[in-house]
């Protein structure tokens, strides 16, 4: 795939290195948040979730650059990732106050949905360690020049955590590019997270800021025109009504604002109910529109993370040197599968992604 640039694998101790928050999932199971007595723990976060992914599905080797309180929670997420795989050679480890006054770990909250039912978040997140991440803090030149990167991930979920965070992402993907790594960003845009400071217009003017420095950019249809403003014409709920050249002029209008741009690739999802989703995925890139198989009527156990796995498979396609097709079906394959096991990562094998993306069945396989 020539139209990016990537470095040998021989040149780098890394595949991928991720920049983002990693919390503390605590699931309900099939009971709701407000009415459990136990919950499953998971760890989880947008932009680990794609070095996981690449870690477990795709055997690249990863690494994950966060911050933790140095206590027992801490130590519980450490315990996690490492049953992953993803190297935290890069985890930054901060002294615990006792109670969690000035820094702590973040936890976040998860119910499924079901039918009607919509999937719930409740984040606790406030003043996490990852959060108060200032530039200079990281020896970026350490990373992806000592050690060497392939492909440097991250995205809008970390680049809302704090004032701090939008110059961290800037300074990481600055040294990233001048050390020749490849740049990918989530747009991943959370109401949540911007609500209270600033909303729409305070997200498009980080993202916005930071867009000059990515190569390729994601995100699905509404992160797009929430984080960019650029707005989605034609397209509705029903998948099978996508007006392809509609989309494609706002892919168009995107790398007219940042010619920087080599490739957009976007997840396109109906939810017709909580547990039944069309789902599907495009990617732009080398001047053409490469469309997915599209998944009608998935059934969905854990739709958390369906987004980053896309992003992982797709990015296992660039690393791989596989064509854009191969690329962006590999990526919707790995969503659609990672949607059908608990947890916001990824439970399955290549040999499954593959499987599904020759059109294979849901047969049992004995």
């Amino acid at each position: 795939m020539t139209m990016l640039p990537l470095k040998p694998a021989s040149d780098c101790r890394f595949d991928l290195v991720s920049l983002g928050e990693v919390m503390l999932r605590l699931d309900p199971g099939d009971l709701r948040i407000h009415t459990t007595r136990h919950f499953q723990v998971w760890e989880g976060g947008g932009e680990y979730n794609v070095a996981r992914g690449l870690r477990r599905c795709f055997g690249q080797r990863t690494a994950i650059v966060t911050a933790f309180v140095d206590n027992a929670v801490g130590h519980l997420l450490q315990d996690l990732i490492n049953q992953g795989g993803v190297d935290q050679s890069h985890v930054r480890w901060v002294t615990d106050d006792g109670v969690g006054r000035t820094v702590r770990n973040g936890l976040n909250f998860t119910e499924r949905g079901f039918g009607v039912r919509a999937a719930l978040g409740c984040s606790d997140r406030g003043h996490t360690a990852v959060s108060q991440l200032r530039p200079g803090d990281i020896d970026w030149d350490q990373v992806f020049g000592k050690e060497g990167a392939r492909w440097f991930h991250t995205g809008g979920i970390f680049a809302a955590l704090s004032d701090t965070t939008p110059g961290v992402v800037k300074e990481a993907m600055t040294a990233a590019r001048a050390h020749g790594t490849v740049v990918s960003y989530d747009l991943n845009y959370r109401p949540s997270l911007w609500k209270a400071i600033g909303g729409k217009a305070r997200a498009r003017e980080v993202n916005r800021d930071l867009a000059p420095l990515v190569d390729v950019m994601l995100g699905n249809e509404e992160d797009f025109t929430a984080a960019l403003g650029f707005e989605v014409e034609g397209l509705d709920e029903n998948l099978s009504a996508l007006d392809v050249g509609n989309f494609q002029r706002m892919i168009e209008k995107a790398r007219g604002a940042f010619p920087n741009f080599k490739a957009v690739a976007t997840t396109l999802r109906s939810a017709r109910t909580a547990s039944v989703n069309d789902w599907g995925a495009v990617l732009h890139v080398g001047g053409q529109l490469h469309r997915s198989r599209q998944f009608a009527g998935l059934e969905i156990f854990d739709r958390v993370g369906g987004g980053d796995s896309f992003a992982s498979g797709l990015i296992y396609g660039f690393l791989a040197g596989k064509d854009p097709q191969w690329a962006v079906d590999c990526g919707a394959a790995h969503g659609a599968l990672a949607m059908t096991t608990p947890g916001d990562t990824t439970m399955v094998r290549l040999s499954e992604v593959e499987r599904v993306m020759r059109g294979g069945s849901a047969r049992v396989a004995r």
